[in-house]
């Protein structure tokens, strides 16, 4: 059984920063790519991050220059610094990872995690 455990989110400040991280546990072959994603109330899911194996990164323009995706391949884990953060980066921030398991690609997500960014 795959599962992504997600951790960090809490409440800070605008300017103030967090990391979260999610590390994939469970039987499979590969993972690639991780990622972040996040969804604010009464909005779409939407893309933060993604990392390929080879440490590729995209980011959304909304986040360029403020936040970093890194992973460990050696812990299976995808971590996202998150600085300078501003009250529209409130949401609920899933980690998302591409395996393959049993020669299949499935899409996982983690339960999510809530950040919040409010004086």
């Amino acid at each position: 059984q795959v599962q992504l455990v997600e951790s960090g989110g809490g409440l800070v400040q605008p300017g103030g920063s967090l990391r979260l991280s999610c590390a994939a546990s469970g039987s499979f072959r590969s993972i690639n790519p991780m990622g972040w994603y996040r969804q604010a109330p009464g909005k779409q899911r939407e893309l933060v991050a993604t990392i390929t194996s080879g440490n590729s990164t995209n980011y959304a323009d909304s986040v360029k220059g403020r936040f970093t995706i890194s992973r460990d391949n050696a812990k299976n884990t995808v971590y996202l610094q998150m600085n300078s953060l501003k009250p529209e980066d409130t949401a609920v921030y899933y980690c998302n990872a591409v395996m393959v398991v049993r020669a299949l690609k499935f899409s996982y997500w983690g339960q999510g995690t809530q950040v919040t960014v409010s004086s």
